[in-house]
């Protein structure tokens, strides 16, 4: 074989492999801009929506999203839970899936939304080596879902501007706060894509009248606000009594906060004073966030092991207990369910003419033993 001969099929092969690496890459940028986990209806649930049901500007939008209700047989209050907020803070969302596929409601309504800002679960993250994807193990099998980024995909809205100012506030925030949905709410109908999501989840408390509202997040362990419940002023006597029993009951170390008033876009101050619910924001630990974590995998959000943040805790720079344990799945998804479960009851002693009657439901110490696994179903 000639040089020339040889140099040209080297370079065949180069541009072969060049093109599979493209095909391969290509086919999975367009796997997790597209496919959604899939999500087995439980017994309690009356109707699939749209999120564009109640606001038709997120139609055919990347912003749309699913809201799965569940209506007793008697009338009632309701209540709406939403995850997602930030796709990369994971016990949200799948408290919101044990729900759906689990919960009964006997009295009132609930309205879940597992996957709030869902343009944000089609990117990760740059930087940060977040995987797209993670995988819970069950009796039958494994069930998937995806990890996204804080915020908005930037293929759903660009450029960012160098300043975000907030509406109606005002207040001015950093330009990539105007894809951060709890820097979004109340939002606004004419706005850019994650505004117009925040009106469409507004829209939905203020058409269906909602009593109480829960958004479920999770924060890094150097961060102050851990392991706690933030409500708005106006449901702070229902978020005291919840937090009581929970410290009591259950043995649950759990903080209580009242909403900043001067701190605009925020779920628990905008919902709260722009519509008529009572709203309620729930924090657990997430060690995937933190800048101190070792490695960055699948391991980290189902697990939560971490030497490094073992460490932190020694020296005393975490904002919540941090052991050989770490902070696995079912321990935040047991926190959300159970916090969730007692503000409901807590209404339901305020608000007897308003009640919620849930049931089916595991709590804290339940998850701990079974897993979140044990609660999920197998897809058809």
């Amino acid at each position: 074989m000639g040089t020339k001969t040889f140099l040209f099929h080297r370079k065949m092969l180069i541009a072969a492999a060049i093109g599979l690496v493209v095909i391969f890459a290509s086919a999975s940028f367009i796997r997790d801009l597209t496919e959604e986990e899939p999500i087995v209806p439980g017994p309690g649930v009356t109707e699939v929506k749209m999120l564009s049901d109640w606001f038709s500007g997120l139609a055919n939008t990347a912003g749309d999203t699913r809201v799965f209700v569940l209506r007793g047989k008697e009338e009632g209050g309701s209540a709406l839970i939403f995850g997602g907020t930030h796709p990369n803070e994971a016990s949200g969302p799948i408290m919101c899936v044990v729900m759906i596929e689990n919960a009964i409601v006997e009295k009132g309504t609930l309205y879940i939304i597992p996957f709030a800002n869902n343009s944000g679960f089609t990117a990760t993250q740059p930087g940060e080596g977040y995987p797209s994807r993670y995988h819970i193990k069950t009796d039958w099998g494994e069930r998937w879902f995806r990890f996204g980024g804080r915020v908005a995909n930037p293929l759903h809205q660009w450029p960012d501007p160098d300043v975000y100012t907030h509406y109606p506030s005002g207040q001015l925030l950093a330009g990539i706060d105007m894809r951060n949905l709890n820097r979004c709410f109340p939002g606004r109908p004419n706005g850019l894509l994650t505004e117009r999501v925040a009106f469409g989840i507004t829209s939905l408390i203020r058409q269906e009248n909602v009593d109480i509202t829960f958004d479920l997040h999770e924060a890094e362990p150097m961060f102050p606000v851990i392991n706690t419940i933030v409500a708005h002023q106006n449901a702070m006597q229902i978020g005291v009594m919840a937090n009581i029993m929970l410290s009591e009951m259950e043995d649950m170390l759990i903080g209580l906060e009242v909403s900043p008033e001067k701190l605009h876009g925020f779920s628990h101050r905008e919902l709260g004073d722009h519509t008529n619910t009572l709203v309620f924001l729930a924090e657990t630990c997430n060690p995937i966030q933190d800048p101190m974590r070792s490695r960055t995998d699948e391991q980290m959000i189902l697990v939560g092991k971490c030497d490094f943040l073992v460490k932190g805790g020694q020296l005393g720079i975490l904002y919540v207990p941090f052991d050989e344990k770490g902070s696995p799945l079912e321990d935040r998804v047991g926190r959300m369910s159970s916090t969730v479960q007692e503000i409901v009851n807590n209404f339901n002693y305020f608000h007897p003419d308003r009640e919620i009657l849930i049931s089916n439901m595991p709590r804290w110490d339940e998850l701990l033993e079974h897993g979140v696994g044990y609660y999920l179903r197998e897809p058809d």
